[in-house]
Order: C-alpha cells, then structure tokens, then sequence
C-alpha cells in the first residue's frame, strides 16, 4: 500500500499488561498510583531542597535537579493514562495525542541518556583533575551544557515522529503496552516497518551507547586512579562519591540495552515479560533515584535532616 495520511485509525487502544486477569486492574492501578505519588514526592522534595539551600548550589546537584526535573516529566507523561486504563476502564488515546506522548517519551528518555552523561563527566573531572574541576565545570558551565542536552535531545525524537505520523494505519488500533512509543505504533502501519525502525533503531543505539561509551570509560579511568591511592581510606571514601551515580547510570541502562539488544538480534519475549521489564526499567528508577540521592549524597541527607528537625522543632 503506498505511503500517506490515509489511516482508518483515529484513536488507539493501550492495553497495558496484556494478559492481566480483571480482577488485578484495580490492585495494579493502585500500585502504579502509588509509584507516581512516590515518584512525585520524592523529586519534588529534591527540588524543593535545591531552591531553599544555597549549599546544595553546586555542580553536582545542578545535574541532579535536572535528572529529578526529567523523571517528575517522564512519569507525568506516561503513568496517568495507564492508571486511568485500569481505575477508570479508559484506555483509549487518541491518534495525536499518541504521537505527542511518544515523541515525549523517546525525547525525556533522551535527555535522561545525557543527563547521565554528565553526571559520569562530573565524577571523572572531580576524580581524575581534582585540581582543575573548580575551574573546569563552574555552575554556569553545568546550567550551559543541561540546557544544550535539552535542545539537542528535541531534534531524533522529532524525526521519529515526523516520519511515522503519516504512516498509513488501516488495520489493527490495539499497543500492546502501557504507553506509545515507536515501536508499539510503527508495528502497526499497513507498510513495510522496516525504513522506519531501522532509523529508530540506529537512533536509540546512539542515545543509549554515546554516552555509555564515556560513562565506561569515566569510570575505568576513576578505577585506575583510585587503585594508585595508597591510603586504603582514601580509596573507599572516592568509590563511595562514585557510587552514587553508578547505581543509577546501571538502573538507566543496563535493562534499556538488553531490550533494544534482544529485541533485535531474535530474543523472543513474551508481550506481558516485555511490558512488565520496560515498565521496571521506565518507572523504577525515577522513584528510586531520590532515594539514592538522600542516602548517599551527604550534602542532600544533611539538609534533609536539618529540614525535619527544623519542622519537627516548630511544631514542638
């Protein structure tokens, strides 16, 4: 069929967990709920720390307030319409507003890629030239290059979207996912999906290996000056400013690349393992970071316990 704007489809239909029983809807639109207000308070709290705390006005926190922006956005984006799918029976999107959503998500999961990135710079600066980092990476340094990492994610996702709107969709309205993205929309075009995934492919390959080729690097560079530190102290102390950031790079990318690995050399997943992996890798992390961020960064955990006390003081 040739190509162009003649699709039957004017809405789509997200089915979610495919294989889940009715009467689990309401137990996993709970969950989810839970997830998204977790998500919400723990990223928001972040941000309200940073804007109340001068202290936290450095570098490395400029970089978390950005991740934190970017999970609050991305949950924002895909969790409300999966909870309404199984609290309100309503899964349907309609056929731009699917487009909108996954343009939102390849572009967010973009930045994400190079936000992390980074992160993984910042840590190789402090680490490896620890006497030039005060002059290499100054705050308006950080805000210059966040900003640039949100300009120039705007531009594949984009593509994405321009190429596989006018796809003809005639047959089939159902997204065996709990979000659009391209892979779950393009399958269904009434056209060869081939000249579109493969530029699809080649562009989450980009957006995930670019920046994890440095964040390997960064931190077998990081590993071989900390094995040269002959104070046994020394060593634990500069892993431990490390570990933070390394937890959550692994949560990002490790399950992102083994789907978009497996899918494409023949790993045959079934739709409810699909899903429920991509929602693990998708919904997990920006719930959790902030949990990390408090844990173990000192500078965040001090606040926050100066914070309660504070509060807990006043209503004493």
């Amino acid at each position: 069929m040739p190509e162009g704007n003649h699709s039957t489809v004017t809405e789509f239909i997200l089915t979610g967990f495919p294989g889940l029983h009715p009467e689990y809807h309401g137990l996993v639109s709970a969950v989810l709920f839970l997830v998204y207000v977790l998500t919400l308070t723990g990223n928001v709290t972040i941000l309200l720390l940073f804007a109340t705390n001068r202290s936290l006005h450095k570098p490395m926190y400029y970089i978390i307030l950005n991740l934190s922006i970017c999970d609050i956005l991305f949950s924002t984006t895909t969790l409300p319409k999966i909870i309404s799918r199984y609290w309100f029976q309503s899964g349907t999107i309609s056929f731009t507003a699917c487009f909108v959503q996954m343009y939102f998500v390849h572009y967010l999961g973009t930045v994400n890629s190079l936000i992390l990135f980074l992160m993984a710079f910042d840590r190789y600066v402090a680490v490896c030239y620890p006497l030039r980092y005060p002059i290499i990476l100054k705050n308006s340094t950080i805000q210059i290059l966040s900003i640039t990492a949100w300009i120039i994610a705007k531009a594949a996702p984009l593509m994405l979207v321009i190429r596989a709107y006018p796809l003809p969709y005639c047959a089939s309205n159902i997204i065996n996912h709990c979000y659009c993205d391209h892979i779950g929309i393009t399958i269904l075009a009434c056209t060869d999906r081939a000249p579109y995934g493969f530029p699809a492919f080649v562009f989450a390959m980009f957006a995930l290996l670019g920046p994890l080729a440095f964040i390997m690097f960064s931190y077998c560079s990081i590993i071989i000056v900390v094995l040269k530190i002959p104070n046994v102290q020394g060593c634990i102390k500069t892993l431990s400013t490390c570990s933070t950031q390394l937890i959550i790079i692994a949560l990002y990318y490790l399950p992102r690349c083994f789907v978009y690995l497996a899918s494409n050399v023949g790993l045959e997943f079934s739709a409810d393992m699909r899903v429920v992996i991509i929602m693990l890798y998708s919904l997990f992390p920006p719930m959790i970071n902030p949990l990390i961020y408090c844990l173990r960064t000192q500078d965040i955990k001090q606040t926050l316990m100066k914070k309660i006390k504070t509060t807990t003081n006043r209503n004493k």
